[in-house]
């Protein structure tokens, strides 16, 4: 049978690039198996093609970008302050083999997928908090207040704790993080020890991976189906369904106001109100957010529609226009990878056309609440005696034509 020796590695760690160089030395695998996907293989080397701002504003998963920059950006920190370039132990990997023509196999799931299962995994609790944490560990970083002892990561007990705190956290987003990642990568070494039943095989994975792939390779029949692993989720559609409620709850307000005889101004300070607090709110957040003042009013001018279509986001339209404005080179992707602080990041122009996207739908979404809130006390009438006699009156009116 084929031999598997599976390394556990830090990301930014000296020790672990000596530890793979070593491996691949004494080892002498037949093949080299890395935890990476082909995009990351590509950026890895420089071989990537860098996406435009037409491609990240066709996908249009603003969010889902936000956190992977941010990520990215706290393991950048941290390499740079313990003196190692994040990812440095896969690229000697990648080196020595290519040194010692010993095939590579790239063995990870595509970043994409994974970050796309990832988000759409959690809840809107689960991804409040995620992103709190890394706001807070992002200034953390910045303010040199964290202390790393990379070593003691890869030992199994901190592993474990970390793990466990991870899934104390967040529970659907470890899942997809680590236990879908754990049974993907078990998936391609089981495949390639069949393939290669007399050969050598040394995965290099991070050490957070290495047990529950080891758990899943001695115990394949626990392996979740594969096709499973490597599809986009399905998850239950609660956004759209949030946002069809919205229109509902807004068409019944204002029929209810309509035919409640509280009088035609009210009716119309309501329709108002409903522009003005959407609209503001979500200019002020494209404000904060660095955006231009093109964008600001681009928002303002429709946020009030957006919010009553669950198809459509403000967000949207901001960022077309916030690219239309700062025109972000495509050397813009490769900058916000390379960047020293935040600040440094927030002046790229296309960080700040996600950026404003992000917290442009945020404050439309901020806005829907304060007018469901506010609507009242801001139009002085009581909401039972309104909506009462709005559906009796209503009721009335519909009898009428029966």
């Amino acid at each position: 049978m084929a031999e598997l020796r599976i390394v556990g590695t830090a990301h930014v760690s000296q020790k672990s690039v000596d530890e793979v160089r070593a491996a691949i030395e004494e080892f002498h695998p037949d093949i080299v198996a890395i935890e990476l996907d082909p995009a990351r293989f590509s950026a890895l080397k420089k071989q990537a093609r860098d996406p435009t701002v037409e491609d990240v504003l066709e996908v249009r998963n603003f969010n889902s970008l936000l956190v992977q920059w941010l990520l990215s950006y706290l393991q950048r920190k941290i390499g740079v302050d313990v003196g190692v370039e994040p990812g440095a132990e896969m690229k000697t990997a990648i080196v020595e083999a290519e040194s010692r023509n010993i095939p590579i196999a790239l063995v990870d799931r595509d970043i994409r997928l994974t970050l796309l299962r990832f988000w759409k995994s959690m809840g809107i609790i689960e991804k409040i908090k995620m992103v709190v944490a890394l706001i807070y560990s992002v200034a953390e970083v910045d303010n040199g207040e964290q202390q790393f002892d990379i070593e003691s990561l890869k030992e199994q007990d901190i592993i474990d704790a970390v793990m466990e705190e991870f899934r104390k956290f967040s529970p659907n987003g470890a899942h997809a993080l680590i236990d879908e990642r754990d049974a993907f990568i078990a998936h391609q070494l089981i495949l390639l020890k069949a393939q290669r039943p007399e050969g050598r095989i040394l995965a290099i994975v991070g050490a957070g991976h290495r047990q529950g792939i080891n758990n899943y390779i001695e115990h394949p029949q626990t392996l979740p189906p594969f096709d499973t692993l490597a599809k986009e989720p399905k998850s239950f559609p609660w956004a759209k369904i949030f946002g069809f409620a919205v229109t509902g709850l807004f068409a019944f307000l204002i029929a209810a106001i309509a035919f409640s005889g509280v009088g035609l101004m009210v009716l119309l300070y309501a329709l108002l109100f409903w522009v003005i607090i959407h609209g503001v709110l979500s200019a002020v957040f494209t404000l904060i957010a660095g955006g231009h003042p093109y964008s600001a009013l681009t928002c303002f001018a429709v946020a009030w529609m957006t919010s009553l279509n669950p198809l459509l986001h403000a967000g949207w339209f901001a960022a077309y226009v916030e690219a239309k404005v700062r025109k972000p080179p495509v050397s813009d992707f490769r900058k916000i990878y390379e960047t020293d602080s935040i600040r440094e990041m927030a002046r790229i122009p296309l960080f700040k056309v996600v950026l404003v996207a992000a917290l442009a739908n945020l404050g439309s979404l901020i806005g829907t609440f304060l007018y469901f809130i506010l609507i009242f006390p801001l139009l002085h009438i009581d909401p039972v005696t309104v909506i009462s006699a709005g559906l009796h009156n209503m009721y009335t009116w519909a009898a009428g034509w029966i």
